[in-house]
């Protein structure tokens, strides 16, 4: 009995001695466990803190100090422009007026002479002796046979007589037209008047007869004054008949 009371006492002895150590080693376990989980935690809100502090770097970016650099620049513009405008306009202001009263003379002194010349008033005085054929003014379809293109340029005075007699050398034909443009246009019409009666060695002239065709080679004129253009064709005294046109313009 006593054996067993002492193996029971062992029994129950070393039972108390492991839940003694399991105690124990339980205590030492759960100290080391917060030990190890606080230092993890702890590293944590440092990293939190300087994502929190990254923040003001936004004020870094806003460039206050360059704003005024742009207001110093501006200033520089509009001074450069006053000096610029002022010095162009006065240059160019004294310059159009002197142009403008050179040119008017000018215009009224070759306008002035225009309407004084009578065209039909100078033919008579031309053909007005008695050493000039018969003459008969073309109009119509003769004056478009004669002159092709003549009615269709603008013209304040058209005067035209033509001999009677195709044998004879005499024709005149005197222009005013609108435009000065239309000169050349003229001239070219005459001269293709004069080109029909002479003729070439393929074509016979439109004068037909040797003389009158020798007298439309040598006696023929053409001249012009401004916008005025004449055509002459006399056998004698063709040279005086331009001399008398130019008279009017002198």
């Amino acid at each position: 009995m006593n054996k067993r009371l002492l193996s029971l006492l062992l029994a129950l002895a070393l039972v108390l001695a492991l839940t003694a150590c399991g105690g124990k080693k339980e205590e030492e376990k759960e100290p080391e466990k917060p030990q190890v989980e606080e230092p993890a935690e702890q590293p944590e809100e440092p990293i939190e803190e300087p994502a929190e502090d990254a923040q003001p770097e936004e004020p870094v970016e806003e460039p206050e100090v360059e704003q005024p650099v742009q207001p110093e620049q501006k200033p520089e513009k509009p001074e450069q422009k006053p000096e610029s405008k002022p010095a162009e306009k006065p240059a160019e202001n004294p310059t159009a007026p002197a142009e403008k009263p050179a040119q008017n003379p000018a215009e009224d002194a070759q306008s002035k002479p225009a309407p004084s010349v009578d065209l039909t008033a100078f033919y008579e005085s031309v053909f007005s002796g008695g050493n000039v054929p018969a003459m008969m003014q073309a109009e119509g379809e003769i004056l478009d046979a004669f002159y092709p293109g003549l009615t269709d340029i603008k013209t304040n005075q058209c005067v035209v007589y033509t001999a009677m007699i195709s044998a004879a050398v005499g024709e005149i034909a005197l222009v005013e037209v609108q435009n000065s443009a239309d000169v050349q246009a003229v001239k070219d019409i005459f001269q293709a008047r004069i080109n029909y009666q002479v003729g070439d060695d393929q074509n016979p002239g439109g004068a037909w007869y040797p003389q009158t065709i020798e007298g439309w080679k040598n006696g023929s004129r053409i001249v012009s004054n401004g916008n005025y253009v004449m055509l002459i064709a006399l056998s004698e005294g063709a040279d005086d008949v331009v001399n008398s046109f130019n008279a009017l313009f002198a």
